[in-house]
C-alpha cells in the first residue's frame, strides 16, 4: 500500500513563518513530513488555501475527503480565519472546538484549533495550546510550570489539566533583532559559544535586570577595544537576555515544578540557566509535543463529528 493510500489525515502547525505538515495513518504513526517557510503577514485569506494545497496536494486523491486539522496563528485576527479564543482558565482546546473553515478544494475538511486568551493580564498564544494538550497527554498529573520557547517564550501555570495563567516574553525575537540588525551585528557571531560567559552574563541581569541595556552596548564595546570574540558576544548576549526573562519570571519558578519544551538546542540553554538557579528542568521536544497535540485534536473532532 502506498503512503497516499495509508494517510488518514494531516496534522498542521502554520505559524508566522513557518508551515509545518505531518502526514499521518490511522493509528497515528507518522508516515512523512514536510515543511515551507511562508510569511503568513503577506498572505490574504483567499490565498491560505492555495499555500497550504502547496505542500499537502500529493497526499489528495479525488473523491476523497482528507481531515487537516491545523493550529497556530492561522487561527489568529490577521490568519485564514480568526478561530475564537478559550479564556484561561481553561482545559487546552480540543477538536470539538475546532473552527471549519470553508474550502473551494472538496478532497479536503480543513478545522483549526483556537489559540486562548487572558483577560486580567492581557495575553495570547496560538498553538502552544496544543502543545500544552501533547504534553499534558503524556504527563496528565503535571502540576507546575511549562517554559514554551519559540521566537516568544511563555511561562505557562498548568494545575489540575488545566491552563491557569500564562505570560509571554519576546526573548528570541529581542534577539534576533539585536543580533542582525543593531549595532552589535558586527560583535556577535552566528556560531560557537562559550558556558562561562552565559553564566556571567545571566546571572548580572538575574541580579541586576536594570543595567540590561549598558550591558547590552558593552558587547560592542568589548569587541572595539578589548579582545572579546565574537562567540563569547553571543553566549553572553544569550545570558542577558535569558537573565532578563528569569528576573521577570521568579513568581512563576520559584518553588515550582518545572518541565521546558523547546527544541533541544535552546531547551538545553533554559535548562542549564534554571539548573544554576538551583532548579531541574526536563526538557521535551517541541514538534513531538506539537503532534501528540494535534492527535488529541483530532481524536476529539472526529468523536463529535
Amino acid at each position: 500500500m502506498s503512503i497516499v493510500e495509508r494517510v488518514a489525515w494531516i496534522a498542521v502547525d502554520w505559524g508566522a513563518s513557518k508551515l509545518q505538515i505531518w502526514a499521518m495513518d490511522g493509528a497515528h504513526d507518522l508516515l512523512a513530513e514536510r515543511s515551507l517557510t511562508q510569511d503568513m503577514g503577506g498572505l490574504e485569506c483567499m490565498q491560505f488555501e492555495s499555500v497550504l494545497l502547496q505542500i499537502i496536494d500529493e497526499f489528495l486523491v479525488a473523491g476523497r475527503v482528507m481531515p487537516v486539522i491545523c493550529c497556530g496563528m492561522v487561527g489568529a485576527k490577521h490568519g485564514w480565519v480568526e478561530a475564537d479564543y478559550i479564556t484561561a482558565p481553561s482545559r487546552p482546546p480540543s477538536g470539538a472546538c475546532a473552527m471549519r473553515v470553508i474550502s473551494n478544494d472538496a478532497r479536503i475538511d480543513v478545522r483549526i484549533v483556537p489559540g486562548m486568551k487572558q483577560v486580567a493580564q492581557p495575553d495570547v498564544m496560538w498553538g502552544e495550546e496544543t502543545q500544552v494538550a501533547g504534553f499534558l497527554s503524556e504527563q496528565p498529573k503535571f502540576d507546575g510550570v511549562l517554559v514554551m520557547l519559540g521566537t516568544h517564550s511563555k511561562w505557562v501555570h498548568i494545575s489540575a489539566g488545566e491552563i491557569v495563567s500564562f505570560q509571554t516574553f519576546i526573548t528570541g525575537e529581542i534577539y534576533a533583532l539585536l543580533a542582525h540588525q543593531s549595532v552589535l551585528k558586527h560583535s556577535i557571531a552566528v556560531t560557537g559559544w562559550d558556558d562561562i560567559a552565559f553564566e556571567v552574563a545571566l546571572a548580572e541581569t538575574i541580579s541586576r535586570p536594570e543595567s540590561a541595556a549598558a550591558k547590552l552596548f558593552s558587547l560592542r564595546a568589548a569587541s572595539l577595544v578589548g579582545d572579546q570574540s565574537a562567540e563569547v558576544a553571543r553566549a553572553r548576549l544569550s545570558g542577558l537576555l535569558i537573565g532578563l526573562e528569569l528576573a521577570a519570571t521568579r513568581p512563576y519558578w520559584l518553588g515550582q515544578n518545572l518541565a521546558v519544551v523547546a527544541a533541544t538546542n535552546a531547551g538545553e540553554i533554559y535548562a542549564k540557566a534554571l539548573s544554576l538557579q538551583g532548579l531541574q528542568a526536563q526538557v521535551y521536544d517541541a514538534r513531538l509535543m506539537m503532534r501528540r497535540g494535534l492527535i488529541a485534536a483530532y481524536n476529539t473532532m472526529k468523536n463529535t463529528t
